[in-house]
């Protein structure tokens, strides 16, 4: 199986989606946009409470996307991304993000940045305090994206960081540490990527998990040719994806026992053994930080997946149209 395609929803009523990528461990740079799904269990528009403007000429000005859903329970790596339909002039996005309010019950500075010209996300400063309840409203009535849209409508999105689940891999020393709140609760046996192809260092929030996921190496560049010691089409277990391009910490029949004896490199995923590839895939949700260290490639690209932190404060503040703000308080 090659890339899986995912449409996207193109309609302003379905407002909520997580990124989908690549099918397979592998080395590309896939700094890519937020996917979205069928739309099932979605959330539906909020109408505002005063009257509608006056409909202004042209087209509307649409969002495809919100993520995490509403009424997730996600990790305090998490960002908010939004994603539009039609691209936003940098000259509309200071606007655009004034019309986009996060409210915390537990008030943190944050900042929207911008991944080229039809994503937005906004993360905290720091990581989330872990219980803190955040409500989104992105009330676009009315609002130009700068290119001859306006928007029609007025998006809520509510959800809650969870408990505080970190996982810090070191690629040298082929262990995982997994913390909950603070605590320590296992250490792991782990291989990350060959020399070739090395695994991305740094931050980066889950972006979802699956029971199976097909993987092959044609689907990400590695090898479509079934002669290549480097070309698999594998169905593999317990699978929790952190980037786009086609990273996961997973279950990997092609190295069962992972960790310093075996000293197995993959092509760019991190492996577990198959007993704790399955634990792992219960302790973990969507936005809880993985961070690699001791690899000899860059930090994966803040957009490939939820890697906002991958970027230092200054970095994510100059992509920003508005700067950094204090959350209302829900």
């Amino acid at each position: 199986m090659g890339r899986r395609k995912v449409g996207g929803i193109g309609i302003a009523l379905v407002t909520v989606a997580v990124l989908v990528g690549t099918s397979a461990c592998g080395g590309g740079s896939g700094s890519g946009n937020a996917g979205a799904d069928d739309g099932k269990g979605a959330g539906k528009a909020t109408a505002s409470a005063s009257p509608s403007p006056a409909k202004p000429k042209g087209p509307p000005m649409l969002l495809e996307t919100i993520t995490p859903l509403s009424g997730a329970t996600v990790g305090v790596a998490m960002p908010v991304s939004v994603v539009f339909t039609d691209p936003v002039a940098e000259k509309a996005r200071a606007s655009v993000e004034k019309h986009m309010k996060v409210s915390a019950s537990q008030p943190v500075a944050g900042a929207w940045h911008w991944f080229g010209d039809k994503r937005a996300d906004w993360r905290p400063k720091e990581y989330w305090p872990s219980g803190t309840k955040v409500k989104v409203v992105a009330d676009m009535e009315g609002v130009s994206n700068g290119n001859g849209r306006y928007g029609t409508h007025r998006y809520t999105h509510t959800f809650k960081v969870g408990d505080d689940v970190r996982a810090d891999v070191s690629v040298s020393g082929h262990t995982m540490k997994v913390t909950k709140n603070g605590a320590a609760v296992r250490t792991l046996s782990i291989n990350a990527g060959s020399a070739q192809y090395p695994t991305w260092n740094g931050t980066m929030a889950v972006i979802d998990k699956q029971e199976k996921v097909h993987m092959t190496s044609c689907s990400v560049g590695i090898s479509c040719s079934k002669g290549s010691a480097n070309y698999y089409d594998l169905t593999l277990p317990w699978d929790v994806h952190l980037t786009q391009s086609g990273t996961y910490v997973h279950y990997s029949t092609g190295d069962p026992n992972p960790g310093s004896g075996s000293a197995r490199g993959s092509h760019g995923c991190v492996h577990l053994s198959l007993a704790d590839a399955k634990w792992f895939y219960g302790q973990v949700k969507q936005g809880d930080p993985v961070t690699i260290t001791g690899s000899p490639r860059a930090k994966a690209p803040a957009d490939n997946g939820y890697a906002a932190f991958n970027l230092s404060w200054d970095q994510w503040l100059a992509g920003s149209g508005s700067g950094e703000g204090t959350t209302a308080t829900l």
